[in-house]
Formats: C-alpha cells, structure tokens, sequence
C-alpha cells in the first residue's frame, strides 16, 4: 500500500455571517485556497493536481453545478483538472480528504487536492431541503417511508439538548467549554498560532478591494456570566443548556488540503508535514443525532492499536459543547490536548469546510507541541460519525 501525505493545509479566513465576505461569490471563495497553495508551494494546480474533491453541504444555487470542478477553473487551473463535490453534511470537507487520501493509499492517484467551502450568508442552512430554511426537522424533507424505520425526525439543536441530558451535562459545564474555546482563540491568535495555516483574501465588498486576514466570529473576553445571559435556541426557558454561546457560528469559509503520495512528494521535492494514517466512519441514533465522534474515535483508535493515551491532539468539532463534553466523558481524553487553539464556537462552522479546516489544523499542531499522533473528529446530521489519525513526519 501506498503512503498519503498532507504537503500542506490552508483555510480563508472565516467570516462572520453577513460579514466580510457577503459580496464574495462562493466559487470565488472555494478557490481562494487553491491559489494559496500554489502561492505557498512549488506546486502548479494545473500541471500536478490530478483530481480536485470538494465538500459542501448546500451545493445548490451558487453553490451548485459541481463547486469541485468550478473551483479550479476559478483559480485559473484551466480545463485539466477535473472536480467533484461530495457532501456528507458537516463532515464533508474531513470526507473530502479521506477519500483523497485513500485513492492515493490505492495507487489511484499520487497528487490531490481536497477540502470544503461553504457560504452560509449567500446560501443559508437549509437551503438544499424540501422547505426553505428548515433545520432538516420538517417532515416533507424525508419520505414517509423513513418514519416506518424512526418514530421521528429531530433537530441538530434538539439532538444536542439530548446528549445534554442523557450526560447530566449542566449549562454551567458547556458554557466553560465555549469560554475555553473563545479564550483559547484568542491566545492562540496572539502567539501568531493561526498565521501559517490561515491565508488573507483579496476580495470586493461594498464595491471596495479588501483584505480579509482574520476569523470575524471570535468574541475575545466572552465569560460565563455573560453566556449565562443569552436565551435558549431549542427548548423554553429552563427546560435546556443550548444557547447561541455554546454552540458554532454561522460563518463563511473554505479550506484546502494538499494530498501526495510518497513518491510525488520525492519528485517535487515536496516536505510533507504529516502522513494520513487511517479513517473511520460510523452510524449512530440519528434521534440523539450528534454521538457519533465517541464511536468514531474509539473504532479508529482500535483499528490502529492505539489508546487514547497516545494521541497528542485532539481536533473535535464544537458544533455544541455537550458534543465535545460528552465525548470527553466517553473516550477519556484530556481536554488539554483537545482542541488547543479553540474550535468552531469561536471561529465558526462553514460546514462543507470545517472538516477539512480542523484536520488541516493538526499538523501545525503536531509540529507546535512536538507530538506524534493527531486525531480529527465530527459529529454529522442523521448521526454519522467521522474520524482521521494522522501522523507527524
């Protein structure tokens, strides 16, 4: 079997919903990484990249009509390099990179690009549902078929107070967590831990050139008293703990991963930074909808002979807090060593490009703390769970 590594991981800067990038087109937005890497890297999209594989989760509008293959048509790839955009909901943009990495293990390909976009202000969650808006809860989204098999069809937030409950996790403890992650965005962006894997985009708004060179979600100085102010988002008052606060942002973003074979990476003369070691995809409850990181952690974690013990970072995706606390209490895992440098409640959830964003984030990591083995995880909407170990080389 053949070897994949990542050369390199960027993301664009993610913008707050309605926010900086609310001018800027998606497909303009999706190829902002690919031109980075090109800039960053002795690499030519259009003379090494074999494949482009793309996640987002709303393809329609303009979003639609394959942003794979667009992407790099955009970014001046020309009409060689094929495209395909896949979309496994919020885990999308990990897929997008286990599935690279596992054609170039195959001997399929030796150079890939993979990753995520999603515009959530020009095209809302939802958007790709039977009715406009909803929060995959409404009935006419799935066939009446489905209710043969599940006695009900649940929100992402609902799932989340779900997990809340069945863990006693109190709002308190959730809130501790989203003021970790602010805080923990915020020191990490002071000490320049951001720089290398965050690239500026040159874009319009409001008719004027700017530069977007800083994640707009972040709230530096969030605590527990002000979070312990903000209403419920899914149940009445006093019946939950999800609030606006302890979950991710609505933002906009793309990220991009550069995948290699070995030998691709001895004929470029390419350092890679970290080696995909293995990935793992699980189903859950989709009633509890969000438990699928515990499995998926636990399943891959065995498959490689490892314990929790030895992994060195932990990137878990912070789409609510009680996901990444019940998680915690399931796997055992040190929250020190998890999500080190703040997670999507302060940076936000673009959720065809988070996956690929948070796996990108390991190997600078890795590199930061001197550690050998990185875990990415996700939780996914009609409960999946995804999970990928990689390696620093």
């Amino acid at each position: 079997m053949h070897e994949a590594y990542i050369v390199d991981a960027v993301r664009t800067p993610f913008g707050k919903n309605g926010g900086s990038f609310r001018d800027t087109h998606p497909q303009d937005l999706a190829a902002a990484p690919l031109s980075a890497l090109e800039a960053r890297n002795d690499f030519t999209g259009s003379e090494h990249a074999e494949d482009v594989v793309y996640g987002c989760v709303g393809p329609v509008g303009e979003q639609g009509t394959n942003i794979g293959r667009i992407a790099p048509m955009v970014a001046g790839w020309g009409e060689g390099v094929p495209g395909v955009q896949l979309n496994r909901m919020c885990g999308s943009g990990q897929q997008a990179v286990n599935f690279a990495a596992g054609q170039i293990r195959g001997g399929m390909h030796d150079v890939l690009v993979a990753g995520g976009v999603e515009h959530m202000t020009r095209v809302p969650l939802g958007a790709d549902s039977a009715a406009e808006g909803n929060t995959y809860a409404d009935p006419d989204v799935v066939t009446d078929t489905y209710f043969e098999e599940f006695a009900e069809l649940t929100t992402q937030g609902e799932g989340a107070e779900r997990i809340a409950d069945e863990w006693g996790l109190s709002r308190r403890e959730l809130d501790e967590i989203a003021v970790d992650s602010q805080s923990r965005w915020q020191a990490a962006a002071e000490r320049g831990k951001h720089d290398d894997h965050v690239v500026p985009v040159e874009t319009t708004l409001d008719g004027e050139s700017v530069v977007v060179d800083q994640d707009e979600h972040p709230r530096p100085g969030t605590d527990t008293e002000t979070l312990g102010d903000l209403p419920l988002v899914f149940r009445e008052a006093g019946e939950g703990v999800v609030h606006a606060g302890n979950a991710s942002g609505i933002v906009d973003g793309a990220a991009a991963t550069l995948v290699a074979s070995g030998d691709a990476c001895a004929e470029h003369g390419w350092e890679p930074m970290a080696r995909i070691v293995d990935s793992h995809v699980v189903g859950v409850d989709p009633t509890t909808m969000l438990t699928g990181p515990i499995p998926a952690t636990e399943e891959l974690l065995e498959q490689n002979d490892l314990d929790v013990s030895d992994v060195d970072r932990f990137e878990v995706n912070e789409a609510f807090a009680s996901v990444v606390a019940a998680w915690l209490a399931e796997t055992g895992a040190d929250w020190e060593r998890t999500n080190v440098w703040g997670g999507a409640i302060a940076h936000g959830h673009p959720l065809g490009a988070t996956g690929a964003a948070l796996l990108g984030k390991l190997p600078y990591q890795l590199a930061d703390c001197g550690g050998r083995y990185g875990v990415c995880t996700m939780c996914i909407g009609f409960g999946q769970g995804i999970a990928t170990l990689v390696e620093r080389v």
